[in-house]
C-alpha cells in the first residue's frame, strides 16, 4: 500500500498556507499601526514635511531680444593741443681714460700684426699743358698791309659833323687775316667807331714773321676820320 502523501514543511515547521497567513497577519498590524499613528497631528505634519518634493526644472525657452539700431558715430574728439616738454640736456660725462693694457690681455709680439696699406690707385701728377703763349705785339713799323682799310664815313656822321680818331686792336694771324678786332681807343662817335671796325675786318695785311717764322701777333691800326673841307 502507497502511504498518504503529507503536506511539504519548512525548517519553521509551519506549511505555505499558514506562512501566507501569518505573512499577511504581520502586514495587517503594521498598516493598522501606520493608520494609527498618521492619526496624531505631530506624526502627520512630520510625515508632510518629510515627503520629498518634486521641481521641475525645464528651462523656459530664451527668447529672441529685439534688435537694437546701430549706435549713432561717436563724433571725434578734438586732438589735445600738444603739451610742451622742457628738454633737460645731461651733462657731458667725461671721457674715461684709457686701460692700460695689461700683460693677461696685451698681444704678444709674435702676435701683432702690421697693416698692410693696399696699393691706391696712381695719382696723376702731370701737370696741366701750359696755355699757348699770348701772340706778340706786333711793333707799327712791322704792319705791312697787302689791301689797306678803306674808310666809309657812314652818312648821318657827315651830315652831324662827326670827325675823330679810332685805334683799332686786331690779332693778325700767320696767313695775315684778322681774326679778332676791337676799340683800342675811341673816336668819340659809335657810328665812327663802328666804320673803323668794318675796314679793319676788310684789310689783308702780310704775314708777320721772327727768324723767318710767320706767327700772328697783335697790332694797333689808327684811322682818322676827317670833315671834308
Amino acid at each position: 500500500m502507497n502511504a498518504a502523501r503529507l503536506p511539504h514543511r519548512h525548517a519553521d515547521g509551519l506549511t505555505p498556507a499558514q506562512r501566507r497567513a501569518a505573512v499577511g497577519a504581520i502586514v495587517a498590524l503594521h498598516a493598522a499601526a501606520a493608520w494609527g499613528l498618521m492619526q496624531v497631528d505631530a506624526v502627520r505634519e512630520a510625515v508632510a514635511e518629510a515627503a520629498p518634493i518634486f521641481v521641475s526644472m525645464i528651462r523656459p525657452a530664451a527668447e529672441t531680444p529685439p534688435a537694437t539700431p546701430p549706435a549713432a558715430p561717436t563724433p571725434p574728439k578734438p586732438a589735445p593741443p600738444p603739451t610742451q616738454r622742457s628738454i633737460v640736456t645731461a651733462a657731458p660725462t667725461p671721457e674715461a681714460a684709457p686701460l692700460a693694457p695689461t700683460p693677461e690681455t696685451s698681444p704678444s709680439p709674435q702676435q701683432q700684426s702690421v697693416a698692410v696699406q693696399a696699393p691706391s690707385a696712381p695719382v696723376d701728377t702731370a701737370a696741366p699743358p701750359a696755355p699757348p703763349p699770348e701772340p706778340p705785339q706786333i711793333p707799327p713799323s712791322a704792319v705791312q698791309y697787302l689791301e689797306a682799310p678803306v674808310l666809309q664815313v657812314p652818312p648821318a656822321s657827315a651830315r652831324a659833323g662827326e670827325s675823330g680818331r679810332s685805334v683799332v686792336r686786331v690779332l693778325i694771324d700767320e696767313h695775315g687775316l684778322p681774326r679778332t678786332v676791337q676799340i683800342a681807343q675811341s673816336s668819340g662817335f659809335k657810328r665812327l667807331d663802328d666804320a673803323a671796325l668794318a675796314a679793319v675786318r676788310r684789310a689783308r695785311f702780310r704775314p708777320y714773321t721772327e727768324r723767318g717764322q710767320p706767327q700772328a701777333g697783335w697790332a694797333l691800326i689808327p684811322l682818322t676820320f676827317e670833315l671834308e673841307k
